[in-house]
């Protein structure tokens, strides 16, 4: 579990029937904390949950709002694991349990936040907010694209914006639906079965608001994650850095995992 950290370098972690990298850090030149959160969990040789919350800019105390989120959800997971009780059950419950204490707070805070349940080959997401999940093919093809909590991500998704257009929108920062407040919904995905080299990618928006999905699906189709993950936050990163007027540009928090099955 990672909180208010500032990683120099990804890390890797077995997770259920694959490996994972993650990084995490704050915007560069941010001088509080990084409001971003990230968990890799691995129940067994099957089974296995990550997730990242990012904590909403504006608000008060994202960062306790994030860890609280991810805090709930890994502690649900293990309490079902625990009992022989399904991991799809635990991650609603911990979703659950964590808007509730994150309102219990009382002062206004909230956080998005993105989880994909492995079993086995096989995975599920869910998700609040505007952190995204991603499904890449060898060859680059989109397999699975969450829809962002946002206008802009509805109207991407209706195809009244385009997807290149939507990261220069004014309204881009605008999110619908947060943890932490009291018609918080959950989208639940379709299952799905990960072809032996596709790469599951779920990230903040400090990934999602510097990078092109296609970009995105470029830098991760191929390659060892150490390597995939240097390439994917490095280009992120330096877009924060060095604003260019034909990139998309926006110093953010940045968390990112990648998975891919063993």
């Amino acid at each position: 579990m990672l909180t208010e950290e500032d990683l120099d370098a990804a890390s890797l972690h077995r997770v259920a029937s694959g490996v994972a990298g993650v990084y995490t850090h704050r915007a560069p030149g941010k001088e509080t904390a990084n409001e971003d959160a990230a968990v890799t969990l691995a129940l067994d040789g099957d089974q296995g949950l990550i997730a990242i919350a990012d904590g909403a800019g504006g608000f008060r105390a994202g960062e306790v709002a994030s860890r609280l989120a991810i805090e709930a959800l890994s502690e649900a997971a293990r309490a079902a694991f625990a009992a022989g009780l399904p991991l799809r059950d635990a991650i609603l419950t911990g979703i659950e349990n964590a808007n509730q204490n994150v309102l219990n707070l009382g002062i206004g805070a909230a956080t998005t936040l993105v989880a994909v349940e492995i079993q086995a080959r096989t995975i599920r997401t869910y998700h609040v907010g505007d952190s995204m999940a991603l499904v890449v093919g060898q060859r680059g093809k989109i397999k699975l694209q969450t829809v962002s909590h946002s206008p802009v991500g509805y109207a991407v998704e209706a195809g009244v914006l385009d997807a290149a257009e939507a990261l220069q929108h004014e309204e881009r920062h605008l999110v619908s639906n947060f943890i932490g407040t009291a018609d918080m919904r959950v989208e639940i995905g379709s299952t799905l079965e990960l072809a032996r080299r596709d790469t599951v990618v779920i990230a903040s928006d400090g990934l999602f608001d510097n990078l092109h999905i296609p970009e995105i699906a470029e830098l991760v189709r191929c390659g060892p994650i150490p390597v995939v993950m240097g390439n994917l936050v490095g280009t992120a990163r330096q877009r924060m850095l060095a604003p260019d007027a034909s990139m998309p540009s926006k110093p953010d928090d940045l968390t990112a995992i990648v998975y891919r099955l063993a």
